[in-house]
């Protein structure tokens, strides 16, 4: 009989190995409701390849910590130039079995658009049982880049999708 023993397979750097050009700075966000929950607005991938996002970073870093949960964010520095960034907003809680019976939020989409040479973007979002939303936005001027992804009504997962 053999097992198969794979992990996750690893994230993908945010920025091209070798890349010289301009870049900017994306930074994850996250709404704290207390020392067991949050809500992490975050970069999943960028083109359509995985990277670190806080919300795996978080679940790693406080594994082992029972009922308690630090959130660790991240920035990264990206290409200035036209990319699909695909944003998530979900809900997280310290422990899984809070994950399991408490309810979780999500939602996820794609925004391409060209970031600006040295600024900074952050991704932002709102969760709730009748409208969840994220987006980006421009860190200086809070304006929104791109498109906002939207979910009228519950963004709630069911069991099986936590």
């Amino acid at each position: 009989m053999a097992i198969s023993l794979g992990g996750c397979a690893p994230f993908a750097p945010p920025m091209p190995e070798g890349y010289k050009g301009p870049v900017a700075i994306m930074k994850d966000s996250v709404k704290p409701y207390n020392e067991k929950k949050a809500d992490f607005f975050y970069v999943a991938e960028i083109d359509g390849k995985r990277i670190e996002n806080s919300r795996v970073r978080t679940l790693s870093a406080n594994q082992g910590r029972g009922m308690h949960m630090t959130p660790s964010l991240i920035e990264r520095n990206v290409p200035a130039r036209n990319a699909t960034f695909t944003l998530v907003g979900r809900t997280e809680y310290a422990a899984p079995i809070l994950t399991l019976t408490n309810t979780v939020y999500q939602v996820k989409g794609a925004v391409t658009f060209k970031p600006e040479d040295y600024r900074n973007y952050v991704v932002r979002g709102e969760l709730g049982e009748s409208y969840s939303a994220v987006w980006l936005e421009e860190e200086l001027t809070g304006k929104a880049v791109g498109e906002k992804i939207e979910i009228h009504g519950s963004a709630k997962l069911g069991t099986f999708e936590k």
